[in-house]
């Protein structure tokens, strides 16, 4: 396997290449810039890149952006991109917009060499691979701000009903219970996910767009 590395400090440049160079791998090029990554990646065609995420000139995102420009340059990629920081945000980021091929990892994770060339064979192999650290942070925030988390268990089914598009009548029926209690649940819904009754404001749809959504 061949491998770029792109990381603005050397000594971590130098620590990555040194324990792909004990597991087997060729590091065919080591950067600190993002643009010098993407010249390397077109010259060199690597199987993969690893590339910490907050690169010159801002100390930001530069990683990403980086990593979207290598998918466009060099299809079928593995982009393993490293982080010091816990960052859902930009785990999120990833998740969505780069599904397959894209890994992100802590970057006290890459000094065992063992779980670095796995996770670099997975990405090449089109998988994807997350530090569990950030995917626990990810999905704990995500309970957090689940917007279905206050409802109860029957105003979650009255609303995924909603979404099929019955009537009050027919939500009854099929629950079995009368149109009274129905309205009463809609209602219940209505409040706790912050929808209020305005002029040209259609709740129902509101709310069945917030339960595809969530």
């Amino acid at each position: 396997m061949r491998v770029v590395i792109a990381d603005d400090t050397m000594l971590t440049r130098e620590g990555i290449a040194r324990v792909l160079a004990d597991a087997g791998v060729e590091v065919v090029a080591s950067v600190g810039d993002p643009e010098s990554l993407v010249r390397e990646v077109i010259r060199t065609r690597p199987d993969a890149a690893v590339v910490d995420i907050r690169m010159p000139p801002t100390h930001t995102d530069e990683g990403i952006v980086a990593a979207g420009r290598l998918r466009q340059e060099a299809p079928g990629i593995g982009v393993l991109l490293l982080s010091s920081y816990v960052e859902p945000d930009y785990a999120m980021r990833l998740l969505e917009s780069q599904p397959g091929g894209i890994g992100y990892l802590l970057k006290d994770r890459v000094f065992d060499g063992v779980l670095l060339v796995d996770a670099l064979r997975r990405l090449r192999d089109g998988e994807t691979v997350v530090d569990p650290t950030i995917v626990a942070r990810v999905f704990e925030r995500r309970r957090r701000v689940d917007p279905l988390a206050t409802l109860t268990e029957r105003e979650r089914e009255v609303l995924a009903l909603l979404t099929e598009g019955l009537s009050n009548q027919a939500l009854a029926g099929r629950l079995h219970v009368t149109e009274r209690t129905v309205e009463a649940h809609i209602t219940s819904i209505f409040s706790k996910l912050g929808l209020v009754d305005e002029p040209g404001v259609h709740r129902r749809v509101l709310a069945v767009l917030t339960y595809l959504r969530a």
